[in-house]
């Protein structure tokens, strides 16, 4: 797959999630001249900004993370190697979450090593 390709569809899936977080700022009644500088935030200003308000605790803020891990990726030309053992991760994954930081190998060893954290978050 093509980089413009691959940013075309990490550019989705950020577009996906500054919606949801807008309804989850929404939640918070945030105002709309406040909310409007928060979707102008570039990604890691955004992070910043839900980690001073607590809001790393959720599935959005993970994705988030995830997002801004494979945009960096792909700007350093490492888009596609596992953040664990560097070896390809396979294109079926990558294909299901274009986000995707581990091989499937990886992947389940870091679920069983974090199945206990796991299970307390949830």
């Amino acid at each position: 797959m093509k980089n413009q390709d691959i940013r075309a569809q990490l550019s989705q899936i950020e577009a996906e999630l500054r919606a949801k977080i807008k309804l989850e700022l929404l939640q918070h009644h945030i105002d709309n001249q406040q909310l409007n500088t928060i979707q102008q935030m570039d990604l890691s200003n955004l992070i910043d900004y839900l980690s001073e308000i607590k809001l790393t605790d959720t599935c959005l803020f993970e994705r988030l993370m995830r997002l801004d891990a494979a945009i960096c990726q792909l700007d350093l030309g490492l888009y596609g190697l596992c953040s664990d053992c560097e070896s390809e991760i396979e294109a079926s994954r990558l294909q299901d979450d274009p986000t995707e930081q581990r091989c499937s190998v990886c992947a389940s060893r870091y679920q069983q090593e974090h199945r206990h954290e796991l299970r307390l978050n949830h």
